[in-house]
């Protein structure tokens, strides 16, 4: 089926030029865009066409770190007012009760949010497997809810009684997680062009798996060509961690085991030292920014501003619903503006710097070449938001930053790999009144269990 896109207030491309075009259009057939034009060029025909006046078209939004499952204990009083290992210290023992049918509803809810609010493309960290639970039982909801999906294999191994920091309830053998990286990763990992899935393999962190994992999981990932995704540096606490049990900075130990090159990607690193920086800028390493989940959590103020000028991939991540208790992915770039300029003054992130590590900053921490970019040939993930509401008034001298500035606003036409998701801001794929109800059942019986 083709869709024509036309008569945007503005259409932002970030193609190669960082073309606005005022009045322009988009057409796309199947998966894919086949031309991006301004007003005044005559589009192509197509079955379908949508008037976007008094809209900002853009590509799709790429979320880079997520952990779906945690929309399940959003707000949990026991965890509202703590650092990352407390916060982690009172919520394992709850998702150890996790079930799989809880499991897809909170995956669905998350991808709802997501798309919702302009993102067409996540990724997410799953490292916790009780009662059953499988990777399999988020891809299921991706499929559901029509998302662009990277989960990742994640994985616990290093339990208390080892001197990790997860109880050991909720780790599991080193053999057997390798065994089911390789059944997900042969069951549904698909490299080609515009894939709607692909798979990355995700240990969970430097205090919660042992370095024989790490190194192993590396090798993996590399003989089948897939990505590899942990958290690095996220606190003191977190660098303290590395420096005490391994003798060097937690960068030094990414280094050691491999776990650099343009093949990874970190979340948070907002401990990452200068030396840090330049290892990553050198060896193409990515890193997910997550500032709701750092400010929630007082990780810190990540040091993107300098991991930018270096050269360092940035992607931005709404990171769990439990450590941001949201995912709104507008409103993270907009959070990543204003932190940036808390931290480093008021040049050192603009709103069209947000929306660059939001769309095109995210495709190359996750290894894409064909999506956060309205082109010929690329993906046909596009969102609209509407700027002519009460939101926006007095905004129209810049309607793209105003997306960043202003209100963060719900998607109000959302079209992934051609299929429209939104339509009118209403999710099409699936009840969001019916599917809050059960979420809302099956986070009660969560806790109450």
């Amino acid at each position: 089926m083709s869709l024509l896109l036309h008569n945007a207030e503005v259409v932002v491309t970030m193609d190669a030029a960082r073309r606005e075009l005022r009045g322009g259009w988009v057409h796309v057939a199947g998966g894919a865009i086949t031309a991006v034009g301004a007003a005044g060029e005559a589009p192509p025909p197509a079955a379908e066409s949508i008037d976007l006046a008094g809209h900002v078209l853009m590509p799709g939004l790429v979320n880079t770190h997520h952990h779906m499952y945690q929309s399940l204990t959003r707000a949990l009083p026991a965890a509202q007012d703590a650092e990352l290992f407390d916060w982690l210290g009172a919520l394992y023992p709850v998702w150890a009760r996790m079930t799989p049918d809880a499991l897809r509803i909170a995956a669905a809810t998350a991808m709802a949010e997501l798309v919702l609010s302009g993102c067409t493309t996540a990724a997410d960290h799953h490292y916790i497997f009780p009662n059953g639970c499988r990777l399999d039982d988020t891809i299921e909801a991706a499929r559901q809810v029509g998302i662009r999906f990277h989960p990742t294999r994640g994985a616990m191994s290093l339990g208390q009684s080892r001197g990790g920091l997860p109880p050991d309830a909720v780790v599991e053998e080193e053999a057997a997680i390798l065994a089911d990286m390789e059944r997900v990763v042969a069951r549904f990992h698909d490299p080609a062009p515009l894939s709607m899935l692909r798979i990355g393999i995700a240990p969970c962190s430097p205090f919660s798996v042992t370095r024989e994992l790490m190194r192993d999981a590396a090798g993996f990932a590399r003989a089948r060509g897939l990505r590899l995704h942990t958290h690095l540096a996220e606190n003191d606490k977190d660098v303290v961690f590395s420096r005490e049990r391994f003798r060097c900075t937690p960068a030094e130990y990414a280094e050691e085991l491999g776990w650099v090159g343009p093949d990874v990607w970190h979340a948070h690193c907002v401990k990452l030292d200068e030396a840090g920086i330049a290892l990553f800028a050198r060896t193409g390493t990515g890193v997910a920014h997550c500032p709701c989940s750092n400010m929630r959590l007082a990780s810190g103020i990540a040091p993107i501003p300098a991991m930018r000028a270096a050269g360092v991939p940035v992607g931005l991540g709404v990171d769990g619903s439990a450590s941001n208790d949201g995912a709104h992915l507008l409103g993270e770039a907009r959070q990543a503006m204003l932190l940036a300029r808390v931290g480093h003054g008021p040049a050192a992130m603009t709103a069209r710097d947000a929306l660059e590590i939001a769309t095109l900053g995210g495709a190359r921490v996750l290894g894409r070449d064909d999506i956060g970019a309205l082109a010929p040939g690329m993906a046909a993930d596009l969102v609209a938001f509407d700027a002519s509401g009460i939101d926006h008034a007095g905004a129209g001298a810049d309607p793209v930053a105003a997306l960043v500035f202003c209100t963060p606003a719900r998607a109000a036409l959302s079209v992934i790999n051609g299929r429209i998701v939104v339509r009118d801001g209403r999710l099409l794929t699936l009840d969001e009144r019916e599917h809050a109800a059960r979420h809302r059942e099956a986070a009660r019986g969560l806790l109450q269990a």
